[in-house]
């Protein structure tokens, strides 16, 4: 695989709970090799609180409540060739909740969550059924290379 870079900024009161860079980095890894990308990569990730997550999921989609996971792709100016694909904005209070209500194990439910960001910064998507069968028959796969069970089927 080419090179990878992966920037991990904490925007948040405390890091408990929230995994290493060196695990978002290599949630990036695994999805960037099951969707074939071979071209070198820099993915920015930073993981905010409530407050934030809240503020941009307002500012960028116009809904007013912190969402999980934002994807940012890169709007490369015509003859920028850089290798950003974009920026991942993780929201740290909305993760622990969300694994403790669908009964996940915490860093399973951060690795789906940046896998699924990095698909989306790749541009997979899933407003059509077909896109959204094609992103999570990916991320599955992905996933249960990493020993992580399906993230579609309740526990």
């Amino acid at each position: 695989m080419s090179q990878v870079d992966v920037a991990v900024g904490y925007a948040t009161a405390s890091r408990k709970g929230i995994p290493s860079a060196a695990s978002f980095r290599r949630w990036v890894e695994v999805a960037l090799k099951g969707a074939r990308r071979r071209k070198a990569t820099e993915v920015a990730i930073r993981i905010v609180d409530a407050e934030e997550g809240q503020a941009l999921n307002l500012q960028y989609r116009g809904r007013d409540y912190a969402t999980n996971v934002l994807s940012f792709e890169a709007d490369l100016p015509p003859g920028v060739d850089l290798p950003l694909i974009g920026d991942l904005v993780i929201c740290a209070p909305v993760v622990a909740r969300e694994a403790a209500e669908q009964g996940k194990k915490p860093n399973d439910h951060w690795a789906h969550l940046t896998i699924h960001g990095t698909l989306h910064l790749l541009g997979f998507d899933h407003i059509e059924d077909a896109e959204a069968e094609e992103m999570e028959a990916l991320e599955t796969k992905v996933l249960a290379g990493l020993g992580i069970a399906d993230p579609y089927v309740a526990p």
